[in-house]
């Protein structure tokens, strides 16, 4: 039998396990993947596209911890889109459509160049467990040993996919399904859930009567989705249209007529599926007034025949879906390449994780992505690399690494995740970030970066970069704050000629950059003249004065909430002990086990009352464990 050491091993090679391998890898850990097809490594086995609402923020949080999704992205983009452009800052979010055979292959040529990893083709057979801790894996023919295993398996555990009553096992179309691994997972005593996710039909493009569609073009305006590493020139590759049609009263008679042959509506599916991205039958269900629903036509590449339908996930058989595409303006004649299926898949109850994604009862065995209960690469991605590095440190023996909700969108979603668990597949928006005024997708560099740099995730050249940009943004301030405009008559002419109201003080450069109409164009053209071009600088500083007062209140807010957060809750702590809270909230605090008060505050049920007796408990009983603890910040 042939044993194979490492420090870390990633079991998975989707958005998840290329985000934990890479960073695994640039922390020094000795790091294999194992997949059971290098080929699908970095696969966009759904929608063609990263980011979009709230999902653009986790990218750009993803690239300033020293991820790989973004520049990846960036290569890969075919039309690029900001979503709330109109809007607040707080809300706006990048969306690329990518063309997915490009970004499989960038992905695929990135972590074949990164040191310390390791990529092996390969089926797991099950777990290797010494004790409570997990130390390996068994695959054919031999094992492979590692201090930390990283599960990041999607939906692929003992996964189904549906088409009417017609079921496949699979967690993809041409891929297996795992079986065994789920119950490795049982037998350590970890529960699982089954969950359900679906993709729409694939149509060929030259199927497609294009001229009763609506072009939706991108914007004109390319934003990287990288801060650090982007490609030249930009957009590296050609822009394309997606297209805009609908369906109606004929597409919904149809369905309607046959939804009883839906593996969702038939009872052969049992998992529970995303709410928030439902299929077309339960649209047609859900929402009876409605006469017609949004689809976007979409180019899953340059080079590709194949047109993604978003908009009509479906489990109906595949002449049924034939039936009703066939009603839809522009897609009469549409011939099918891939016909749309649901996917039944068991995952983790994430609340038996840390913020550090680590089991809390197997040490060294973590999950990441779908697996957690989640929806989309971009969560996935999320995870996989605060999962990778706590993998990388656990077995490098250095401190844990967490992110909280107080730092931003990838520090949400965790805290959401193992504290609440996921009944149906979670989706990242930004009404679920508190501080989203502060934890923008323009300034996740200077969150997250230093947090990066500290652990030695960001290279050199990121690491250049971003120094570079916080002194620009600090001199750039300063010197518009000491920068006057005078109320002369040439002056009064110019600012007129723009639309702005004559001066009768003097105004500095940054005051009048405080008002909505005024921009870094509108001062170019009174005048006002810097020796830094940089449109990411520029941003930053738009947005920082036009909305500071705002900035400054939820950054007192925060402060506020971090001092009350701080105070660690032991793992041993006896809840049984603590006089004065209630047997429920005393079995809900049992079954979470918060590592500190603010998730403690968050878990259902729990009152506020409880919270202040749980922390004058622990101050009087573990005054000394937590002395240090009144500097930590969260």
């Amino acid at each position: 039998m042939t044993t194979i050491n490492y420090d870390v091993l990633v079991i998975g090679g989707g958005h998840a396990g290329c985000e934990a391998a890479h960073a695994s890898a640039r922390l020094g850990a000795r790091t294999a993947m194992i997949t059971l097809d290098v080929s699908k490594i970095g696969s966009m086995s759904c929608n063609p596209a990263i980011g979009g609402l709230a999902k653009g923020q986790l990218v750009k949080e993803v690239d300033a911890l020293g991820g790989i999704m973004g520049q990846i992205t960036d290569q890969s983009t075919i039309q690029f889109r900001r979503l709330n452009s109109s809007k607040g800052p707080a809300v706006r979010s990048s969306r690329a459509q990518c063309d997915k055979l490009k970004y499989a292959k960038n992905m695929q040529i990135l972590l074949s160049k990164v040191p310390n990893l390791t990529i092996i083709e390969g089926e797991v057979l099950g777990l290797m467990i010494d004790g409570s801790r997990v130390v390996g894996v068994k695959i054919p023919g031999g094992q492979i040993t590692a201090t930390s295993v990283v599960i990041t398996s999607g939906t692929f555990l003992k996964a189904i996919m549906h088409r009417g009553f017609e079921q496949e096992e699979g967690g993809r179309l041409g891929d297996k399904s795992s079986k065994t691994l789920s119950d490795d997972l049982l037998l350590l005593g970890l529960k699982l859930r089954r969950l359900k996710t679906g993709t729409p039909p694939r149509l060929h493009k030259d199927s497609i009567d294009w001229s009763v569609t609506i072009p939706q073009p991108g914007d004109d305006l390319l934003i990287p989705f990288s801060f650090y590493h982007r490609p030249s020139p930009y957009p590296f590759l050609p822009q394309v249209n997606c297209f805009l049609t609908y369906t109606n009263e004929k597409t919904h008679a149809v369905i309607e007529k046959n939804i009883g042959l839906s593996a969702m509506y038939s009872g052969a599916i049992t998992g529970i599926g995303p709410r928030y991205c439902p299929s077309i039958e339960d649209k047609i269900t859900r929402f009876k007034d409605k006469t017609q629903h949004q689809l976007f036509l979409e180019p899953e590449g340059l080079d590709v025949d194949e047109i993604y339908v978003n908009g009509i996930s479906t489990s109906l058989p595949k002449e049924i879906q034939e039936e009703f595409v066939h009603t839809i303006p522009g897609l009469e004649k549409a011939k099918f390449i891939r016909y749309a299926y649901a996917v039944e898949y068991d995952s983790v109850d994430a609340r038996q994780l840390k913020r550090t994604l680590e089991c809390k009862d197997v040490p060294g065995l973590f999950f990441a992505g779908q697996v957690n209960g989640t929806s989309g690469y971009e969560e996935a991605a999320g995870q996989g690399i605060v999962a990778g590095i706590n993998a990388a440190h656990k077995a490098l023996e250095k401190p844990e690494f967490s992110l909280t909700r107080l730092d931003g969108y990838i520090g949400v979603m965790i805290d959401d995740l193992i504290l609440k668990g996921s009944d149906e597949p979670y989706r990242m928006f930004t009404s679920r970030a508190e501080y989203r005024l502060l934890q923008r997708e323009d300034n996740a560099d200077l969150r997250l970066s230093p947090k990066a740099i500290d652990i030695g995730l960001l290279d050199e050249f990121s690491k250049a970069r971003f120094f570079w940009k916080q002194e620009a943004i600090e001199k750039l301030r300063s010197e518009m704050s000491t920068t006057f405009f005078y109320p002369t008559e040439e002056t009064n002419r110019s600012f007129e000629s723009v639309g702005i109201s004559a001066l009768k003080d003097r105004v500095s450069a940054a005051a009048l950059l405080r008002r909505p109409e005024v921009n870094f164009v509108t001062l170019k053209s009174l005048g006002y003249t810097t020796l830094l071009e940089d449109a990411d600088v520029f941003e930053q500083i738009d947005i920082q004065i036009k909305y500071e007062g705002y900035i400054q209140r939820d950054m007192d807010l925060l402060q506020g909430v971090r001092n009350a957060e701080h105070l660690i809750i032991p793992g041993e702590l006896d809840y049984a002990a603590i006089p004065g809270i209630s047997n429920e909230i005393r079995g809900k605090l049992k079954e979470v086990r918060p590592e500190n008060l603010g998730q403690a505050s968050r878990v259902q049920g729990v009152t506020p009352a409880a919270v202040a007796t749980l922390m004058i408990f622990i101050k009087s009983k573990y005054k000394k464990a937590n002395a240090p603890v009144s500097r930590q910040i969260l």
